[in-house]
């Protein structure tokens, strides 16, 4: 039995770009593809690093500015508030007659500690720039309880405390208020009388600190320039 060829539906011829299609993505197109997708996370990666490293600057940068804050409000009110009791025992022959000896690496004196510290109260104090234990530069505190003025202090029992940690550089300017203009000088020699301003300028790691200017005010039962009674005992 012959069968007719007009029964046979012809099938339409496919043309090139129908085949390639059918056929897929060439090696070269996915190759293409797959660097323009690694370009795309490398991109989004970086944008996420920066985003990153963006934010731990940030942060750093406001937990180094309250530390900042925190020792600038410290020494400016324990710089700022100086006994001017005269040493009892024999001393060097030209130092200071008060518990106050400023040198340009390291300034010490007689104030009152803040409550919260081991020695609150009158005590002796010392300000420089040390190496911790742990092997890391930082700005300390030594202090001691005050004895009396008969009592020389013996610095190696001192407490050591950090005030601000990566210090590497500390100096220490005194203002003499007398001529005019005043004078800033690395180390204070004047025996009977203490400096108006100490200007501490500090230097880390990262770089400088803003200079911080403590203006020096005695305790009014301290001074010997203050005049009447004190009431409620004495305050020296």
């Amino acid at each position: 039995m012959r069968l007719s060829c007009r029964l046979l539906p012809k099938t339409p011829a496919l043309g090139a770009r129908t085949l390639r299609l059918m056929a897929g993505f060439t090696l070269l197109e996915l190759l293409v593809v797959m660097s323009l997708m690694s370009l795309l996370i490398l991109a989004m990666a970086s944008a996420l690093q920066t985003t990153s490293q963006t934010s731990e600057r940030v942060d750093l940068a406001l937990t180094r500015s309250d530390d900042l804050r925190i020792v600038s409000g410290f020494l400016q009110s324990t710089v700022g508030r100086i006994s001017m009791q005269r040493r009892g025992y024999p001393y060097k022959e030209g130092a200071s007659q008060f518990f106050f000896e400023g040198q340009e690496s390291q300034l010490t004196w007689l104030g009152v500690m803040p409550a919260g510290y081991a020695a609150s109260g009158r005590s002796l104090m010392r300000l420089r720039q040390e190496v911790t234990e742990q092997g890391s530069p930082a700005l300390m505190l030594q202090y001691l309880p005050f004895k009396g003025a008969s009592v020389e202090p013996d610095w190696s029992q001192a407490v050591s405390h950090v005030l601000l940690s990566g210090v590497t550089r500390l100096q220490i300017l005194y203002q003499d208020a007398r001529p005019e203009p005043p004078v800033w000088s690395p180390v204070w020699m004047l025996a009977d009388q203490v400096p108006q301003r100490v200007r501490i300028v500090l230097q880390t790691e990262r770089g400088p600190l803003p200079d911080l200017v403590v203006a020096l005010r005695p305790l009014p039962a301290s001074d010997p320039r203050a005049q009447g009674p004190i009431f409620g005992g004495s305050i020296r």
